[in-house]
Parts: C-alpha cells; structure tokens; sequence
C-alpha cells in the first residue's frame, strides 16, 4: 500500500474540546498558568516537550535554532500564561506561540512570512535524523515501521514548509482541521488544499527516497 494510501484515514477530523474531560483539564491550565503556578508549567514542559521540539524541528529545519526557540517558547507560555483562557487545548495555543516566534525570528531575517522559511536554502539543510523521543507516538509512528518513519521525515523535510507545517499537525499532532486553521491563521480552506497538496507531494518524494535507497543496497 502506497504512502498516501496508509496516511489516508487519518484524514478524519479530530477531536476537540467538546469532551468535559478536556474542558475541564484545559480550564485546569489556564488557572494554574494565570496563578503562575511552577508545578503547573513544569507539569506541561513534561507533557509537550517532545512534541513541541519536533514542530519546531520541522518548521526550521534546523536543531540549534529549534532548541533556542523551544526555551523562548517557555519563557512565553510563563510570562503570558493569563491569556490562555481554557476555550481550546492548550496544545493549540502553545503551538501558535511557536509558529509566531519562528515567524518573527525569520523577518529579523528580513523574511516576511512562514512561506520564505526555505526559499535560498538552509546553512544545513540536510535531513536530519531525529533523536527526541516520545512515549507517545503519533499517527504517522502508527502507520509506518521504524525505517519507514526515518523516510517519512526526510521526505518531509522536502516539502514546501507550508505544506509539510499542516502534514506535521495533522497527522504527528492529531489536531483536526479547524485548530491547524486556528494555529496558521489561515482558512478552513486553504488548510484543506494544503493538506491535500501536502499528500500529493510527499508520495513521490517517498518513492524517489526509497528508491535511492534500495540502490544504494
């Protein structure tokens, strides 16, 4: 079965805060994090490290940048904790804070937009191999066997990072469609034409990875 084929069914929309469980422990957050409660946030560090680490990861493509904005992203969730009001999962809104930063590091940069992140190429820009762990894996970790997850990675990595940013929270992240829509700031829409795009896209660079591959064999 194809790439595109296996990821297929993780089309689904995802679940969302509907749940009482959810709601209550998202409003259980944004209490502690308004109170500036330590346990609180050392709680979610625990929690979200790894999954923030690898968005950030494959949004900059880069280990040293990533590990500087992961600390940044922290620092943010500490100082600016209050306005997490409970409405969403938290993992949306540490999410966008992320996104905002690496934005705002690239137009230092005197890139505008999330768009230009790989336009000139990278300082190493090859793709990397990755070593955070998580106890928890993800859809694509479901779908695939160890070797094919080190090939959906680096066929990732070639991606225009719009698309592979949508691919990444969907199917790594589990989050539907109307909080990857909340995270980009864009519309329903487009998120839906980018991961359809994304798909499209990352079957063939699969294909040409594997290929070179099995030759190298």
């Amino acid at each position: 079965m194809g790439a595109l084929a296996a990821i297929r069914p993780f089309f689904a929309p995802g679940a969302t805060v509907a749940d009482d469980s959810l709601r209550q422990e998202a409003l259980s957050v944004s209490e502690g994090l308004k109170r500036q409660d330590a346990g609180v946030l050392d709680e979610l560090i625990v929690r979200y490290q790894h999954r923030l680490m690898r968005y950030l990861l494959y949004l900059t493509g880069n280990r040293e940048q990533a590990e500087d904005l992961f600390q940044e992203v922290w620092m943010r969730v500490l100082v600016r904790g209050g306005q997490f009001n409970g409405k969403s999962r938290f993992d949306t809104w540490l999410f966008t804070i992320a996104r905002n930063l690496v934005i705002d590091q690239k137009r230092k940069k005197t890139m505008s937009s999330l768009d230009e992140l790989f336009e000139g190429g990278l300082e190493d820009d090859r793709p990397m191999r990755f070593e955070v762990a998580d106890d928890d894996p993800g859809p694509f970790d479901h779908c695939s066997s160890g070797e094919d997850r080190e090939q959906i990675a680096a066929a990732l990595l070639q991606l225009d990072t719009l698309y592979r940013e949508v691919l990444v929270l969907r199917f790594d992240e589990d989050l539907s469609l109307d909080e990857i829509a909340s995270i980009t700031h864009a519309p329903l829409s487009t998120v839906k034409s980018r991961l359809y795009r994304g798909l499209a896209a990352l079957k063939p660079c699969l294909q040409r990875r594997r290929h070179c591959t099995a030759e190298a064999v």
